[in-house]
């Protein structure tokens, strides 16, 4: 009897994080896993890794596409590939199943961006003098400043501030360590909100962000982002929104790409294109006015 599926998913999650993978990656990773395992016993196909043919993941994957969005089977199509290429590095499988698979079709979607107004409206809901509003309307400028990721925005601690210099230090994927600016506007309520937290029961917590019972985490973030999003009329607001309105901004200001990937953090230039693709077609419309072709030819 081969090893199963359900053998090797303790393994695997050690490695990944042994990687230092994220947690929402590894968690991603072991859904995937889960749910192919959960499919192969309700369909009599076989769950030992070394039997797992082509056609077993590929009817899986047509199941996930069947029943969710593009974008959820690719997840799947992406983490299944991982823990094929791991059974292989580790000797339980001499080849992956998926070698010859071709990854689901992702239909390309329009991401909307923050508009300045619908910002200021945002930022309205939050604009008393309470710790409370202190601290989400700071959380709001710095998404909405810097484009970090939700996980880097909240695990960020006191002393990960620098007040002189208005930068801020931020672990991204992958454990990569980097600084990002942020700007006056940013600062001014960042100041206002730490002098309310020096009130705070929890004051002496390392991390920046506090909540009524402690530290702030970025559940909770991306809770307040919602809630806040629906009092200001932007129903489907969430946090990764001010990444991509982040990315449009930059660009359309005239902003390098190479600069964007260093202060946002990507590392792949494909990546930077589907950030950068949300309002693509507004910055192309203002340069193709900018640049008045039309008026190089004579008049007739």
């Amino acid at each position: 009897m081969g090893t199963s599926i359900e053998t090797l998913a303790t393994s695997w999650k050690l490695s990944l994080r042994s990687r230092r993978r994220s947690p929402k990656t590894v968690r991603s990773y072991l859904e995937s896993l889960e749910q192919l395992r959960v499919f192969l016993v309700a369909n009599d196909m076989p769950t030992d890794v070394e039997k797992i043919e082509k056609y077993h993941v590929e009817s899986f994957i047509v199941d996930v596409q069947d029943r969710c969005a593009p974008a959820t089977a690719a997840v799947r199509y992406r983490s299944l590939q991982q823990f094929f290429q791991w059974a292989v590095a580790e000797d339980e499988i001499d080849d992956t199943p998926m070698r010859k698979m071709t990854a689901p079709f992702v239909p390309e979607t329009t991401i909307p961006v923050v508009t300045p107004d619908q910002l200021s409206i945002l930022l309205a809901t939050c604009s008393s003098k309470s710790f409370v509003d202190r601290r989400d309307n700071s959380i709001i400028r710095m998404f909405a400043d810097t484009g970090m990721r939700r996980a880097e925005l909240g695990g960020l601690l006191v002393g990960h501030i620098d007040l002189d210099t208005l930068t801020a230090s931020v672990t991204g994927k992958g454990s990569r360590p980097r600084s990002v600016p942020f700007g006056a506007t940013s600062a001014t309520a960042l100041v206002r909100y730490l002098r309310e937290r020096e009130k705070h029961s929890h004051a002496s917590s390392a991390a920046l962000w506090l909540g009524h019972a402690g530290p702030f985490t970025g559940d909770g973030i991306a809770q307040m982002i919602r809630r806040r999003g629906r009092e200001a009329g932007l129903a489907d607001l969430h946090c990764h929104v001010f990444r991509h309105s982040f990315a449009h901004n930059w660009l359309a200001s005239g902003g390098t790409e190479g600069g964007l990937m260093r202060v946002g953090g990507w590392r792949s230039r494909a990546m930077l294109d589907r950030y950068g693709a949300s309002a693509a077609d507004e910055r192309a419309h203002d340069e193709f006015r900018r640049l008045d072709l039309g008026a190089r030819a004579k008049a007739s």
